[in-house]
């Protein structure tokens, strides 16, 4: 009987250890010291939350007839797109198609994809960066190489009647280099853009 009052005991003492107080100080810390991060990184426009920084989006034109499902979403060519998705930037659909880069099917997709950035964006198909063609792994990624996000800023420019170099500076403030100087490549994080995009007059 000793025995099971002190084992009842050491689960009293380590659930409320690491079930209660332990959650709870971390949370605490990560809402003092990372509060943006720890709250999922949230875009907000005029007090409400509309993205987050971590995840990508589609910036389409509406459907032509929005309750027909098989009909295929149209990039807005007034925004900077983001790079393919296998789910279609559903966060309940996150993961890659699985397909080996042998696959009939993705070597297709990707030779369609580059014909269609490339009569969008209005530039040979042969300069049409890699990932302008294919997903990430997680197909949520928000972040496009500077190449794609340079490809396409004559023709946000266009579409929207600014200057070409102001949309080019705009590109260029969004670079965020390596992590830690070294460790992955340049990259711009499309939302982000996109919103500053918004606010240019």
């Amino acid at each position: 009987m000793r025995r099971h009052l002190s084992a009842l005991r050491m689960l009293l003492v380590f659930t409320v250890l690491t079930g209660i107080a332990y959650p709870l100080a971390v949370t605490g810390i990560a809402q003092l010291a990372f509060r943006d991060a720890a709250n999922g990184s949230l875009v907000e426009e005029d007090g409400r939350p509309v993205a987050s920084a971590l995840l990508g989006q589609n910036f389409a034109l509406p459907k032509r007839n929005p309750g027909n499902a098989a009909e295929r979403l149209r990039p807005d060519p007034r925004w900077f797109q983001p790079r393919p998705s296998a789910g279609d930037y559903d966060p309940r659909a996150s993961g890659a198609s699985n397909l080996g880069p042998d696959n009939p099917a993705l070597i297709a997709s990707v030779e369609e994809r580059r014909a269609a950035a490339a009569a969008f964006d209005d530039v040979p198909p042969a300069s049409v960066p890699v990932d302008a063609l294919t997903a990430s792994g997680s197909g949520l990624d928000p972040d496009i190489s500077p190449a794609y996000a340079r490809e396409q800023a004559a023709r946000v420019a266009r579409a929207r009647g600014l200057p070409v170099r102001r949309i080019e500076e705009l590109v260029a403030a969004h670079v965020q280099g390596r992590f830690l100087g070294f460790l992955g490549e340049q990259r711009v994080d499309v939302v982000a853009l996109n919103r500053d995009l918004a606010r240019l007059r």
